[in-house]
């Protein structure tokens, strides 16, 4: 059995913005209606066992931690206002939706990872999302990421080859390089390059020595290791925050895997596809069955 996972709220943004791209605009719908498409092409084209996680609302228990954390300040009302909808209107259409709330989608996506991994019945997990944080949630061949605008699959020596880290060290990765599109800063001076070389030997920001002569006697070679260290050692207390930030929760409840089967759409979806202007939906679905 294959699973795949969906990021709800990176399609939304994929969508419209994909519109915008080949039409000069995006309707207020048409995000949704383009990832109930594509949805509905996994399904199409084989997907049997398919859950997608969306941010119910962008703000999430990490706000309260960091100040400069990502919220929906900025964000498009237009993506905003299709968030529920897209929820509903995916239940309409028989698929499991996770719409977080204290917690965001990748959270989601990182549980369902996790229950999934540890089903003995399923083979492949497919984390359909380029999101580099879900990167921590690779394992070996069997949890995948898949990037569907660029038509590539990321194993875990893909990981490495990407990060210079294994997925168990991104989230250490990500705290020393700092994440943009989350708000964080990461370690002043730190870049990929550095966090790759002493990650690869020491796996964690904890277990980094605090003298740069013992990386030096590890057979660490990093341009500037005193001044790394030194910022490392100012700011240890930052790196443990962002490596929070940056940890994704991986025991929500998102329920058995045999309950992701989709097993076709609601009778209410036929309305929910006409009401969005996109009837052709609720035919898709039927003959999918």
């Amino acid at each position: 059995m294959q699973v795949h996972l969906v990021d709800g709220t990176y399609e939304l943004y994929r969508q419209h913005f994909g519109e915008v791209r080949r039409r000069g605009e995006a309707g207020p719908r048409s995000a949704t209606v383009g990832v109930l498409s594509s949805t509905l092409q996994l399904i199409e084209d084989g997907a049997t066992h398919v859950g997608v996680a969306t941010d119910h609302v962008i703000e999430s228990f990490r706000n309260g931690l960091w100040a400069g954390y990502k919220t929906s300040e900025g964000m498009e009302p237009v993506l905003l206002e299709q968030i529920p909808v897209l929820a509903e209107a995916l239940r309409a259409m028989g698929v499991v939706v996770w719409p977080m709330v204290e917690h965001e989608a990748d959270d989601g996506l990182a549980s369902a990872a996790r229950a999934a991994a540890d089903d003995r019945s399923v083979h492949k997990v497919l984390l359909l999302t380029p999101d580099k944080d879900l990167a921590q949630c690779v394992r070996g061949r069997r949890v995948v990421q898949v990037d569907r605008r660029m038509s590539t699959v990321v194993d875990e020596e893909g990981v490495v080859a990407k990060f210079g880290v294994g997925p168990s060290s991104i989230p250490d990765w990500l705290a020393l390089v700092g994440d943009s599109s989350d708000g964080f800063p990461g370690v002043a001076g730190w870049g990929a390059k550095s966090a790759s070389a002493v990650l690869a030997r020491y796996g964690s920001i904890e277990a980094i020595p605090a003298d740069p002569a013992v990386w030096a006697a590890d057979g660490v070679v990093v341009r500037g290791a005193q001044r790394l260290a030194e910022a490392l050692d100012r700011q240890r207390g930052d790196a443990a925050l962002f490596k929070t930030l940056a940890t994704l929760v991986d025991d929500l409840d998102v329920g058995a895997v045999q309950d992701w089967r989709w097993q076709g759409p609601d009778p209410s979806f036929e309305q929910v596809a006409a009401s969005l202007g996109a009837p052709r939906l609720w035919e898709r679905a039927i003959v999918s069955v």
